[in-house]
Parts: C-alpha cells; sequence; structure tokens
C-alpha cells in the first residue's frame, strides 16, 4: 500500500507533520528549509525569513563557503540558522536534510525550493546532456523537495517552489528551462490540491528578469538592458523583491493564498 498525503507519520522522518499548529503560531516557533538558500534569490530569502523571526535552513550543493557566509550574515544579525548540504534531486539526501531541520529545530514550517538550473539555447541546438541536467534539478528536484515537504510539514505551513515568468512570454532560447518549470507549476497545483485537510499551503512564485548571477550570466549589456526596460516599472527585479513575496507566501498572512502561480514580474506578463 503506498503512502497517503493524510496517513499519520510513524517516526523521525515524519516528526511533528501532523502537530497542532495554528495561524497563532509566532514566527520565532517557526522553521524554514531553504534549498539553494547560500546564492542569489535564495540567499536573499534565507535572509528574509531569518529576518522575520523563523529559524533557516539553509541548503546548498555544493559551495559551502557562500552557505556559511549566508549563515553569518544571519546569525549576526541575531538570528538562528544552520547550513546543511543536499543535493535536492538526490532522495536520501534530502530526507537527511529535513532531518538535520527537525533535529536541530523541532520541526518543518516553511519549504521554499529555490535551487534551479538554467541553460539557454535554441530547441534546435540544445545538448540533451544540458536538458537532462535541467530535468534532474529543476523537475526531479522540485518532486523530490515537493514530497518530503508534503510528509513533514505541520500544520499551518507552506511549500513555495520556483518557476519562471518566461512561461509565459515565450522567448527564443528558453524553451527547456520553460519546460522544466512548467512541469513544477503542474506539479504545484496538484499538490495543494492533495494535501486537503492539512491546513498546509503550495504555491509558486515566478520571477521575472532578477539581477542574480544565474540571469546575467552569458547576457551582453545591451540584452540585459532590453530586458529591464520590458516591464511597466522599467527595471529588473532585485533578490529582495522575490524574497518578499515568498515570505509573504510563507507568513500567516498569505496563508489564505493556495494553489497559486504568483508572476512577481513588475508588470512584465
Amino acid at each position: 500500500m503506498g503512502w497517503h498525503p493524510l496517513a499519520a507519520p510513524s517516526d523521525r522522518a515524519h516528526r511533528g507533520a501532523m502537530t497542532t499548529h495554528t495561524n497563532q503560531q509566532t514566527a520565532a516557533e517557526r522553521v524554514a528549509v531553504v534549498t539553494g538558500g547560500s546564492r542569489g534569490i535564495g540567499r536573499a530569502v534565507s535572509r528574509k525569513l531569518a529576518e522575520d523571526g523563523l529559524a533557516v535552513v539553509v541548503n546548498y550543493a555544493s559551495d559551502a563557503s557562500a552557505a556559511d557566509e549566508t549563515v553569518t550574515a544571519i546569525t549576526e544579525a541575531g538570528g538562528r540558522a544552520i547550513a546543511v548540504q543536499a543535493d535536492v534531486a538526490e532522495e536520501k539526501e534530502v530526507a537527511a536534510l529535513f532531518d538535520r531541520a527537525a533535529d536541530e529545530f523541532g520541526g518543518v514550517d516553511v519549504v521554499v525550493n529555490s535551487a534551479g538550473r538554467m541553460t539557454l539555447s535554441p530547441i534546435a541546438d540544445l545538448d540533451l546532456a544540458a536538458l537532462d541536467a535541467m530535468h534532474r534539478t529543476n523537475i526531479r528536484g522540485t518532486f523530490v523537495v515537493a514530497q518530503q515537504a508534503a510528509r513533514r510539514l505541520r500544520a499551518g505551513g507552506a511549500f513555495i517552489g520556483f518557476s519562471t515568468s518566461v512561461v509565459g512570454t515565450q522567448f527564443p532560447t528558453y524553451g527547456a528551462y520553460a519546460a522544466s518549470k512548467g512541469a513544477v507549476e503542474a506539479m504545484t497545483m496538484i499538490l495543494a490540491r492533495e494535501l486537503r485537510g492539512r491546513d498546509v499551503t503550495v504555491n509558486t512564485v515566478a520571477p521575472g528578469p532578477t539581477a542574480t548571477d544565474l540571469f546575467l550570466d552569458g547576457k551582453t549589456p545591451e540584452q540585459v538592458d532590453k530586458l529591464a526596460k520590458t516591464p511597466p516599472l522599467e527595471r529588473l527585479g532585485t533578490p529582495e523583491d522575490i524574497a518578499a513575496v515568498v515570505a509573504f507566501l510563507g507568513s500567516p498572512a498569505g496563508h489564505w493564498v493556495n494553489g497559486q502561480i504568483l508572476r512577481a514580474n513588475g508588470g512584465m506578463i
């Protein structure tokens, strides 16, 4: 018999998943796991959630120094954070990540899956190895993290995934990347319904052009300037812009938003 989202947890892997946590729970009692939490938007999300009072588990894939810098920035500002390595596409590593969060802070209330990979190329020219790598991180990785979140999030909790506004703009060279993020959007809407009765929300943020290394890499200043002028607000987004949206979705104030794709792009689409 397969696992069911309403099944009662029976071991440490499900600790606290069915504990009664209402929207009256204080931020200081809440715990967030942020994948890809050491750089770019993920780093801004980690810092924002810590600033709001949550304990933060900063996940990273390989750059321990960037993760340590993020944790240091949080703790020096008076927050609580630890860094934990895990490949989001590896089930055992992600399970261990959630175990560490439970062991260190007592449970998990917010999961932000900001880990991602982007390779741009016309569909006709894309190396299929690059396609497979994007699928591994963006689709399998999202699925693995969402699966653990579905099993472990306490009542009143939130899962926040990441897509891209390019799913709606259909920019050339973004075909493979947008396709991988379209899968994330489908998972979001289905998982929100699968968790009926758990008091857990599932949403995805779809940023527009945002000034991160991932976005800026390989683009000329002219290309960046053109994209910056696309939204009516006529600028690139910042990681802090996106972090504010994520923090809202993970907070009691955002708990009535569920099963949605929020296109945070300054009005680009």
